[in-house]
């Protein structure tokens, strides 16, 4: 022993197995004689990280005002920890339990509700439901089928692809499908298929796919997390809800999820008393989301909403939170990157009784960047409130009270309940105010919005383009025709191809073409006319017969031409209105609608598209069975029909064709004569279109954005700026494109322009005298008045049909149309889809073709005009350029007190704040 102990080797391991030994016997001292001793130790002490929320930046207006802001909240926040299972769902059904007790608000965004009787249901498939129920379509539609009834009802080119129709019906129609068209699925079924796919290995281990029913899964989830089968349906909700919301976060699982904001101090205390039991449970403050205005400038800041399932996995791996809210609309969308802030992390030691120990590690959060706007807080409510006070007096033909002077409007308008306007600054482009009426109070989205809530910002009549909707933009969304105000552009257009603005031109009331007239507003209403006209005379009384003249470069009473260039004509027209931003986006940071320009082909496709939906609708009158059994032989069938529009062939021509298509014999001469005299004759541009394009109507269609734009333009000699709504992000400017110059050989043309919005404001015959007559600034305005053709559409048709039935055929009685829809519903469902269509066609089946659809339609309301006002001011110097329209508003001048209240309050702020400079904004 002695002589193997010389070896330095043998002494080095019998030294390793004396260490071995020794490190054993602890082992087995502290993990069997003192386990309950040490496990009691660490069980006392626990490592939680924190989240410590960032505030989100601040939206400020011009000079510093707060228009969006954070305020604190108590939340209450549960964390995985290293829980088991049981332990997860105690700790969350105990706290929900307390919440619920206490009238908290939870955040349940879990998807499968229990319904009455013990039914299951997914949220996703009844938003699908209720939203094909409000379009009167079957709620087993699916979304192509819903797609395509869209694209009939409204007369959508069946050959547009379906990203073109889904801009035409949002565009055109205001309708905004809740359909993916790159998948042809309804955006809910993304979420949902979102929603089981991070279930799916569960799914594949019981045969289920993305099929499976709202019971099955909700069964499934059980399973998963091991929830005790004696919990009611109800109690095991409750615990999943908490559990999904952990599960959706993926690998940031361990970051600590918000079940409840803004709770109660009573709620508080029971959490902290019972916090032993409640270990995954942190009641923590919390930024929430303030606007202190209110409903003030709500379109332009937008709001915020819950994570939709579909983006989750895009946000949680920018570091957001399942529970987070991010902007959907406006400027908090927009921004949404640089208003976020970076939230900081807390890894801390606490005891079995919830008490802190000691702070492990901090990473401190990081608030988001403030965004500056260019608009004037106080301008802002001064444009929300004249907006409000003028839809609310012309829908009774109330009086205007302004300091200015009051306007009685005197002929009421009922149906002017939407309306828009916008403030620009001349030099700059910057938005100045932008509202659209009615609005919402953004604070509704701060905490995520209730359903009740959400429900009641929706359109009032989702079968009226024109409806009152609060959440949309009419300031920047809605492209309507601009009427008279368009006239500025025809003008530019004539003193560039020469026209002597001096020159005068006798009004001769009207031009015939063919068997249609083109008169005056004071011809067609009063047998009136204008006498001799300059170019500032004839923007001062907004002739059209004078513009007529422009546009065709000639003198339609004398007969003679008007000696200006040869270029005078539709296109330079166009031209023009190019260079002054129409169909164009204007550069604005938040969404707006872009039109495009009139053109002949635009004529030509929008003819051919209406004339193919006519067709589509009347199918069953005009073609034969062999047609009608065959989805692709009747598009074939109705496209080669419409198409002949662009070699217009004689009548004799179409009705030898039709004799060779699947067209009922007794129906050819009917589909050659509506084929030829209401579309093909109409098809290519006319002399008409000239003359109506020339004063605002026919094919334009630009937003208010875009108008004050065009106005600001002419104030600025021409420079077109790009139009922004944001100052600067945090300390930096917002940079923008060089202006464009619109093309002119003479500035003075601008001046001219100028001159004659002046007497419109000023002179006794110019429509905005009344508003501007004793306005202390001179006021260079013009009116504009464009016709909105069609009827009003009712919300529900079977009750509108219904109610007039009496008038419409006397002899029918309800109970026979009744039956008769019934029936077609049932029998004929493919055609007939909806109620709508079915009542309608039940009432012409009946009359045995006495009645048709104009005979339908002659109960219901027409639109009313829509009024435009444009101006600028002071005139001599451009600073403000202001364009309001009001829906069904009846005529331009009834839209002037919004903006004469504009300009006055404008003015009168401008030297108040002169000094403000970005270091000088208060925080």
């Amino acid at each position: 022993m002695k002589q193997w102990l010389k070896h330095r080797h043998n002494q080095i391991l019998l030294l390793l197995i004396l260490l071995m030994v020794t490190l054993g016997l602890r082992l087995f001292d502290l993990t069997v004689l003192e386990n309950n001793r040490w496990a009691s130790a660490a069980q006392a002490i626990s490592v939680k990280n924190l989240t410590v929320s960032a505030p989100r930046g601040e939206i400020r207006d011009r000079y510093g005002r707060l228009l969006a802001g954070n305020q604190f909240s108590f939340v209450v926040q549960f964390s995985e920890g290293n829980f088991d299972d049981e332990e997860l769902n105690s700790q969350a059904l105990l706290l929900m339990d307390i919440l619920e007790e206490n009238g908290e608000e939870i955040e349940d965004s879990f998807p499968i509700v229990l319904g009455e009787g013990g039914t299951f249901y997914y949220t996703y498939q009844r938003s699908v439901e209720e939203w094909l129920a409000s379009m009167e379509m079957p709620v087993t539609y699916t979304a192509e089928q819903a797609f395509k009834e869209l694209r009939n009802r409204y007369g959508i080119d069946p050959e547009l692809d379906v990203y073109d129709a889904q801009l035409e019906l949002q565009n055109t129609y205001n309708i905004y499908p809740p359909i993916s068209v790159r998948v042809m699925k309804f955006t809910e079924t993304l979420n949902l298929e979102s929603f089981l796919g991070r279930y799916e290995a569960s799914l594949e281990r019981r045969d289920y796919d993305y099929t499976v029913s709202a019971r099955d899964a909700f069964a499934m989830l059980r399973e998963v997390y091991e929830i005790d089968e004696s919990l009611t349906n109800a109690d095991a909700r409750k615990i999943i809800l908490v559990r999904d919301a952990l599960s959706a976060q993926g690998y940031l699982s361990y970051v600590p999820i918000t079940v409840a904001k803004n709770i109660s101090e009573k709620s508080i205390v029971t959490i902290e008393e019972r916090s032993m039991e409640l270990s995954a449970v942190d009641v923590v403050t919390e930024y929430v989301r303030y606007y202190p205005n209110g409903s003030t400038a709500s379109h332009i800041l937008g709001y915020l909403g819950k994570i939709s399932e579909s983006e989750k996995a895009a946000y949680l791996a920018k570091g957001y939170s399942v529970t987070d809210l991010v902007g959907k609309d406006g400027i908090e969308k927009a921004y949404e990157d640089v208003l976020k802030g970076t939230d900081g992390v807390k890894s801390v030691e606490v005891n079995v009784y919830g008490q802190l120990v000691q702070v492990l590690d901090e990473t401190e959060e990081k608030k988001g960047e403030t965004v500056y706007l260019t608009i004037d807080l106080e301008l802002q409510k001064t444009m929300e409130e004249a907006l409000d006070q003028a839809l609310e007096e012309i829908q009774t033909g109330g009086l205007f009270e302004s300091e200015y002077g009051n306007y009685d409007y005197g002929r009421a308008y009922p149906n002017a309940t939407v309306g828009a306007a916008v403030a620009i600054e001349v030099e700059t482009g910057d938005v100045l105010a932008m509202a659209s009426a009615p609005d919402f109070d953004p604070n509704l989205f701060a905490e995520g919005i209730n359903s009740a809530d959400w429900n009641s910002l929706q359109a009032q009549n989702t079968r009226d383009p024109l409806s009152p909707r609060p959440l949309y933009n009419v300031a920047a969304r809605t492209a309507v025709q601009p009427g008279s105000s368009f006239k500025l552009v025809t003008g530019l257009a004539a003193l560039e191809a020469g026209l002597n603005p001096n020159a005068r031109y006798q009004d001769g009331a009207y031009i015939a073409v063919g068997n249609r007239t083109y008169g005056c507003v004071l011809w067609n209403l009063y047998g009136g006319r204008h006498g001799a006209l300059n170019l500032f005379d004839a923007i001062e009384v907004s002739c059209n017969y004078y513009f007529y003249n422009l546009i065709s470069n000639k003198d339609w009473y004398t007969g003679a031409g008007l000696g200006l260039d040869d270029s005078m004509g539709i296109e330079l027209v166009m031209e023009y209105a190019e260079q002054f931003g129409f169909g164009q986006p204007t550069g604005i940071e938040i969404p707006e609608t872009v039109q495009p320009l009139p053109s002949a082909e635009r004529k030509m496709s929008s003819t051919i598209a209406s004339l193919k939906s006519v067709l589509k609708a009347r199918a069953n009158t005009y073609f034969t069975e062999r047609a009608l059994g065959d989805d692709q032989v009747l598009a074939e069938t109705i496209s080669t029909i419409a198409n002949w529009a662009r070699e217009n062939p004689t009548r004799g021509t179409i009705i030898k064709r039709l004799q060779e298509m699947p067209v009922k014999e007794d129906q050819v001469e009917t589909v050659a004569d509506l084929c030829k005299y209401s579309y093909f004759n109409m098809a290519n541009w006319t002399l008409g279109d000239y003359f109506n394009i020339s004063i605002g109507q026919g094919e334009n269609a630009y937003t208010p954005l875009q108008v004050a734009n065009m106005v600001a333009t002419i104030g600025n000699e021409g420079k077109r700026n790009e139009v922004s709504v944001v100052y600067a992000v945090g300390d930096e400017r917002t940079e923008k494109e060089e202006p464009v110059q619109v093309e002119v050989s003479d500035d003075k043309y601008f001046d001219d322009l100028i001159k004659g919005m002046t007497q419109v404001a000023h002179n006794p015959g110019g429509s905005g005298y009344g508003m501007f007559w004793n306005f202390p600034v001179t006021v260079g305005a013009k009116t504009g008045t464009a016709e909105r053709s069609g009827k009003i559409q009712p919300a529900d048709e079977v009750e509108y049909i219904k109610s007039n039935l009496y008038r419409i055929n006397g002899r029918l009685t309800w109970q026979q149309v009744e039956t008769e829809m019934q029936r077609l519903l049932r029998e004929e469902s493919d055609t007939y889809t909806s109620t709508t269509s079915a009542v309608r066609q039940a009432v012409i089946n009946l009359s045995n073709g006495t009645v048709n659809a104009a005979t339908l339609d002659y109960y219901k309301k027409d639109y009313d005009n829509f009024a435009w006002f444009v101006a600028m001011a002071p005139a001599e110097d451009p600073q403000i350029a202001v364009a309001v329209l009001i829906f069904n508003g009846g005529t331009g001048g009834y839209a002037g007190p919004v903006a004469r209240e504009v300009i006055g309050k404008y003015l009168e702020l401008n030297t108040e704040y002169e000094d403000f400079t970005l270091t000088t904004v208060p925080n």
